[in-house]
């Protein structure tokens, strides 16, 4: 390397080190305690167990590939109940959020087949659904599209309609988006408005936003979201030309990225050790290039338009956690306002990985969504419109 060379990448080094400390602030003393308390290599057989024994992101289904536009390969998962499922009854089709996999709903693959409980006696089983479930391009077992290339939301939507396109050829289909899959979903309704009109049954969106995600501060001080947002998309570009040094720095500072974690994920230091560890390997396997493909798009998107197409009466639930520091639950209250017909739900000391923080109660939602669904959808025209309950909060 050169010495001007050796120059630019220390103070591109130095940029990404000032944008990590302010992102690192609000756990840095956390963390500092931690090591007081407990040795480094005793955390890291701990990791080491909890990976051994979780069965989180176990479940596998039936595989499958979708090829997109652009050639890239798309991976997904097919679930069929015992017997089949009934004629006419919905796809239930799952798009997971930035840096996850389709694993992410490993608590929701497993109440659908059965094997998890609900928050109450009196909620609704889960009906005996087909589901599929896919990794978006760049994450889990997908392709990755050209190098270099920002991937766009709108990219996305084209991605889910090659997926619904293979997996789903014909019959209903319920839409289920977290996140970044949220806004797949939206990107889908306003590229095929034709295809939602002739085949969507239902929506759920979880944890997501329809737009104006740049006003977002991530609970921290206005001048350090400040700072983030200016400098976070070229320090990402000048990190993804140094990946193998990235994914290395990773390890040797894998307690700040667990606290880094659990701050953003959930919205409580006691979440289950197992279901942190797997939301950290689920993020920490997304590699930083694909990382700086994707999050541009971010600041650039805005579908709150397309949620109309979702309108004429089909069920569709909104939900989030009131400490998403990601999409903040304003996000979701925006757009119950543009889908007046959906149910909002507010999971009260959740955070943006609702899902994996409150499984059970997501699933009695979501289970709740689906039984409405069956109901009054007996073909796949837009079923009737019924009463919703909006505005709830849910507790623990």
């Amino acid at each position: 390397m050169t010495e001007t060379g050796g120059r630019g990448w220390a103070r591109r080094a130095g940029l990404a080190g000032a944008v990590l400390g302010v992102a690192a602030a609000a756990v840095a003393a956390g963390v500092a305690v931690e090591r007081l308390t407990v040795h480094r290599e005793v955390r890291h057989r701990a990791r080491l167990a909890l990976d051994a024994a979780g069965p989180y992101g176990s479940l596998r289904g039936t595989p499958g590939r979708a090829t997109a536009d652009d050639g890239t390969e798309l991976h997904y998962e097919t679930d069929e109940p015992d017997g089949g499922a009934a004629p006419g009854t919905p796809t239930v089709v799952f798009s997971h959020g930035y840096c996850l996999a389709q694993d992410v709903w490993h608590f929701q693959r497993a109440a659908l087949r059965g094997l998890e409980p609900t928050a109450s006696p009196d909620a609704p089983r889960p009906p005996a659904l087909r589901a599929v479930y896919w990794d978006q391009r760049g994450h889990g077992r997908s392709g990755r599209g050209r190098a270099g290339e920002t991937v766009t939301i709108d990219r996305l939507g084209h991605d889910l309609k090659a997926v619904l396109d293979a997996a789903v050829p014909a019959g209903p289909v319920v839409l289920v988006g977290h996140s970044m899959g949220g806004m797949t979903v939206m990107a889908l309704a306003a590229l095929y408005p034709e295809y939602v009109a002739g085949r969507v049954a239902a929506v759920v969106l979880l944890g997501t936003s329809a737009g104006g995600l740049t006003e977002v501060t991530y609970g921290l001080p206005a001048a350090g979201a400040r700072a983030l947002k200016r400098l976070a998309p070229g320090v990402l570009r000048t990190l993804a030309t140094r990946a193998d040094l990235v994914e290395r720095g990773r390890k040797a500072t894998a307690d700040l990225f667990t606290g880094l974690i659990k701050r953003y994920s959930f919205g409580t230091r006691d979440v289950d050790p197992g279901v942190a560890r797997f939301a950290e390997r689920l993020i920490e396997s997304v590699p930083v290039d694909v990382v700086a493909d994707f999050y541009p798009a971010f600041a650039e998107h805005d579908k709150t338009a397309a949620l109309a197409v979702f309108g004429a009466g089909r069920p569709a639930l909104i939900l989030t956690g009131d400490r998403d520091l990601l999409t903040p639950r304003e996000h979701s209250e925006v757009m119950a306002e543009a889908l007046p017909h959906a149910e909002l739900v507010v999971v009260e000391g959740a955070g943006h990985l609702v899902m994996l923080e409150r499984p059970e109660l997501v699933n009695d939602r979501l289970a709740g969504l689906l039984t409405r669904t069956i109901h009054s959808h007996e073909h796949t025209a837009p079923p009737e419109r019924g009463d919703r309950n909006r505005g709830r909060s849910e507790g623990s």
